[in-house]
């Protein structure tokens, strides 16, 4: 079976949160059950040098950007189609916005060129390789399913994954022209939302099938609180919306042999795990010799993964004995916060603003518990990273977070099942109150141990959701 899967970010080669790291992985995880799934990406200049070790195979003359070519390459056990169109994607700062901050005025044309090119390669196929499924990556991709529906075809079956429903792509309606997409569709049934176009509404629409990346995301996203205004598009849609859960890739992902830690270890010996800390303590200027847990961020600062929560209880969280240690960026006021408090707790907490994937990589290795306050969190890939390295998560009932973490209540500690610590409330109060639940735990050594090999112990990879989307595959293409 031949899949084209379209996204506007892969890992290892351009990358902004969780979707490229799915990207990624899943194309591997989806071979060994005969997949070719391709990936379809735009060529941003991080991948300039792999345009020359590639072939072209489709040139496009009018794109809603403008021309363009697709050149396929093989990079990283991946095979890519990377879209060249420089007038759109040969630019400075990141794949959305500019230097300044801001997103790219013209971000419409661009992810609709590479809609657009996507649904084309469907009509043609490249050198005897067609599509029996495109898969769409959230809305910087979701218009190719309707741009395969205006031509009237039934095949490739269509499939858009929602990663994050709060990003929706919307635009308005003076687009319609610009994009090349019908104006009798424009209406609440189909690409019409409050007036404007929006990117992801129209691929929840015409899309043979929805899926997201957790099985509670999926309950989640059908209500008012985490539907984002498109909870009443989905309810039409449930009986094809599936939920399943992302996985990791366990071999960049591996304790047992992480380059970037300076021993390794696993869940039948974990004690060079102080090594990675002892390395952590001193890149961030902790005290080597405190005695309490290590707690550690690795995230976008914003409010919807409840940072500002977290940094109102910064103050407990040293005063109870832990330490904190901070890896990302994000919204000023944040960034600020855990700066001032990195400054007002010498030795207790250290913040490190941007993002370094060795570094993120050493945290993981070097913390006892990863905190993830999320207010939602379609599925989240931290606390993952962070059961397969025994950094115990801490995180919110809420999406992938709540379907990947057993709770250490009585019950599950019994039977040592507990992985990490699970709280109903993204408050400082409620996040002060987990703090010392952690607290208490990591105070006997045994019972930390144990959870500590439950979490490594916990499957993360992504094998039994290829499976899902394997089956989900054959059902469409059998219809």
């Amino acid at each position: 079976m031949n899949v084209l899967m379209v996204t506007s970010e892969c890992a290892p080669f351009v990358k902004t949160g969780g979707l490229a790291d799915v990207v990624g992985a899943l194309p591997g995880a989806l071979a060994p059950s005969g997949v070719d799934a391709r990936v379809m990406l735009p060529a941003y200049p991080a991948l300039f040098p792999l345009l020359a070790k590639g072939i072209e195979v489709a040139t496009f003359g009018d794109l809603p950007g403008g021309t363009g070519r697709l050149v396929q390459v093989e990079a990283e056990g991946l095979t890519l189609l990377l879209l060249d169109a420089p007038q759109l994607f040969d630019r400075p700062g990141k794949p959305y916005n500019g230097p300044d901050g801001l997103d790219w005025h013209d971000n419409h044309r661009r992810f609709a060129s590479l809609a657009q090119a996507a649904a084309r390669i469907c009509f043609d196929g490249l050198a005897g390789w067609t599509p029996d499924v495109l898969h769409a990556h959230d809305w910087q991709a979701a218009l190719a399913p309707v741009y395969l529906k205006q031509t009237g075809r039934t095949v490739p079956k269509t499939v858009v994954t929602i990663h994050n429903i709060a990003f929706q792509g919307r635009y308005g309606a003076h687009v319609l022209d610009e994009l090349g997409l019908r104006r009798d569709w424009f209406h609440a049934d189909g690409l019409e939302y409050y007036g404007d176009v929006s990117f992801l509404k129209a691929g929840l629409v015409y899309a043979d099938h929805v899926t997201t990346v957790s099985p509670t995301y999926a309950r989640e996203i059908l209500t008012p609180r985490f539907g984002m205004g498109l909870e009443g598009v989905l309810q039409a849609r449930t009986d094809s919306l599936t939920g399943i859960l992302n996985g990791i890739d366990t071999g960049v992902w591996n304790p047992g042999d992480d380059a970037a830690l300076p021993a390794p270890y696993d869940a039948r010996n974990s004690r060079n795990k102080r090594q990675s800390r002892a390395a952590l303590a001193e890149r961030l200027s902790l005290d080597p010799d405190h005695d309490g847990p290590l707690f550690c961020v690795i995230s976008r600062l914003t409010e919807q993964k409840g940072l500002d929560a977290l940094a109102a209880s910064i103050p407990h969280l040293v005063e109870a004995g832990g330490q904190l240690a901070v890896l990302g960026t994000g919204e000023p006021g944040l960034e600020a916060a855990f700066t001032k408090a990195a400054q007002d707790f010498p030795g207790k907490v250290g913040t490190y603003i941007g993002y370094d994937e060795a570094f993120s990589h050493l945290m993981q290795g070097g913390a006892d518990a990863i905190l993830i306050p999320s207010r939602f969190e379609p599925c989240g890939l931290t606390q993952l990273y962070g059961l397969r390295y025994g950094t115990l998560p801490v995180v919110a009932r809420t999406g992938g977070l709540a379907d990947t973490v057993i709770d250490a209540n009585a019950a599950a500690l019994a039977v040592k099942a507990a992985t990490g610590f699970v709280m109903d409330e993204v408050t400082p109060e409620a996040i002060s109150a987990t703090l010392d639940r952690v607290m208490e735990l990591y105070a006997q050594p045994g019972v930390w141990k144990e959870m500590m090999r439950a979490a490594m112990r916990h499957p993360v990879g992504w094998e039994e959701s290829a499976k899902s989307y394997v089956t989900l595959y054959e059902i469409l293409t059998a219809s």
